[in-house]
């Protein structure tokens, strides 16, 4: 992988099969040999930093496979990148270079050249001439509401990619929840190129219409974060589509989501990994259990695993090299291993997340992970999702408690309890499973759960 650009990687068994579907249309990969989606401009963005800014999922994955190889960096900006960031991460990136929208526009910068593309190809000889390693650029967020430029490679990105996986009888069919820009994203993005076809998702449609488009493209292999397949299932629309496989990442994967899928997917691998920006992919669990072996921990492999200070830390191939803009901070130690800020604890062979260091809601002077807490309110048949956060209190400092989404009545044959009687029986779950310091003194039920772009659910910031 490190000699090759993307798209020598995708065309060196041959003629790629797959395509790429978008909202409104389908590209075959094929015809990237005799199209360009850049205008005929290609050559002018050679060993250029180029900031990629597109409003179309579609057209960043054409431009992605165009450009590396050509490029000397690219810079994936998430459709959210708020404005007033945008002028520091052009700094930081050093770009000189734009490609975006036909309509988009770019302002706080000097750059020398912008190029619209567009989710469609135009077709002519293209030369694609491979003349250096491009480095990719990913966005992440930082504690003071900046993002975080992370400096990787296509071969750290590809590194949990199988090195020689025999060609499948049938093309694969992939797709996810995320957006491709963002690192669980890509992921999908480079194993659905590489394996056959990509289904890519659009922020303007609703699950059930996603799906839709899913089932139609004859989906095999589709992922998303937890709150993404929790929205899924309360959807009505899990039944759509029948994949092979299914993923989770992003978020710390409970028993209950897990059975959920599992009872959905009755014929599927259901699987949760861990990644990160900065560490790459760590492992994947299949067992249909939540948290992971303690077997992982200090195993030898490429992949590398210890726990110190209560956090998980990762030595791999698939690290980034280090985060870019003057300052910046150490991505990892001196050893190599980077620090995901992750908090597990090991019982009974296994190991469990208990969420963000930072994370940590504190009742007068005793620590209360609110993942912790949300796993044994989601384990309730009735309960979709939950949010437990800090209420204020005069007395001990804070107090835990709970926002709780239903399952719809719907998905059940069996009457939904009264509001009051569910929130009594979720008191006394929590009353029999953890201490009491980490009882929730008010439990509500809400109608939703606010969700961040990048699929995760929305913390209060600590």
């Amino acid at each position: 992988m490190p000699s090759e650009s993307l798209w020598e990687s995708i065309t060196a068994a041959g003629v790629p099969p797959g395509s790429l579907h978008g909202l409104h249309r389908i590209v075959p990969l094929a015809d990237l040999a005799h199209g360009t989606s850049l205008g005929g401009r290609l050559e002018e963005l050679r060993e250029r930093s180029v900031m990629l800014l597109t409003k179309d999922q579609l057209s960043a994955a054409l431009s992605l496979i165009e450009l590396d190889g050509v490029a000397r960096r690219l810079v994936l900006c998430t459709p959210d990148l708020a404005p007033e960031h945008l002028p520091q991460v052009m700094r930081d990136a050093e770009a000189d270079a734009w490609v975006g929208d036909e309509t988009g526009t770019v302002s706080g910068a000097d750059l020398s050249i912008r190029i619209a593309v567009r989710p469609t190809l135009t077709r002519g000889d293209v030369a694609r001439r491979r003349s250096c390693a491009t480095e990719w650029v990913l966005l992440t967020s930082g504690t003071t509401g900046a993002p975080k430029l992370v400096l990787h490679t296509l071969a750290s990105l590809a590194s949990a990619l199988p090195a020689a996986a025999p060609a499948p009888a049938e093309t694969l069919v992939w797709s996810t929840f995320y957006d491709i820009r963002r690192y669980g994203g890509l992921q999908v993005f480079l194993r659905g190129v590489h394996a056959g076809s990509l289904v890519l998702s659009d922020s303007t449609e609703t699950v059930s219409d996603f799906f839709s488009r899913v089932a139609a493209a004859g989906i095999t292999h589709i992922s998303g974060t937890p709150s993404h397949w929790r929205r899924a299932l309360m959807s009505g629309a899990a039944a759509t589509i029948a994949p092979r496989y299914v993923r989770l990442s992003g978020e710390i994967a409970d028993q209950g989501i897990l059975d959920g899928l599992r009872n959905a997917y009755p014929q599927a691998t259901v699987a949760h990994a861990f990644a990160s920006t900065e560490a790459g992919v760590a492992f994947e669990v299949r067992d249909g259990r939540a948290g992971f072996p303690a077997g992982l921990i200090g195993k030898p492999g490429e992949v590398e695993l210890r726990v110190a200070e209560e956090t998980l830390q990762i030595r791999s191939p698939g690290t980034a090299q280090r985060y870019l803009g003057e300052g910046a901070e150490p991505l990892r130690g001196a050893d190599g291993f980077v620090d995901t800020g992750d908090r597990v604890e090991e019982s009974q062979g296994r190991y469990y997340f208990m969420g963000r260091r930072g994370g940590v809601i504190n009742v007068g002077g005793l620590k209360v992970h609110p993942e912790e807490v949300e796993a044994v309110i989601n384990a309730h048949p009735w309960v979709r999702m939950s949010l437990v956060r800090a209420r204020r209190n005069a007395i001990t400092g804070a107090i835990v408690t709970a926002e709780v989404v239903m399952v719809p009545g719907g998905e059940a044959s069996s009457t939904p309890p009264p509001t009051e009687v569910l929130t009594r029986e979720l008191t006394e779950r929590c009353r029999q499973s953890l201490a009491p310091h980490k009882v929730p003194a008010m439990i509500r039920i809400v109608p939703a759960l606010e969700v961040s772009p990048s699929g995760k659910l929305v913390r209060p910031v600590a």
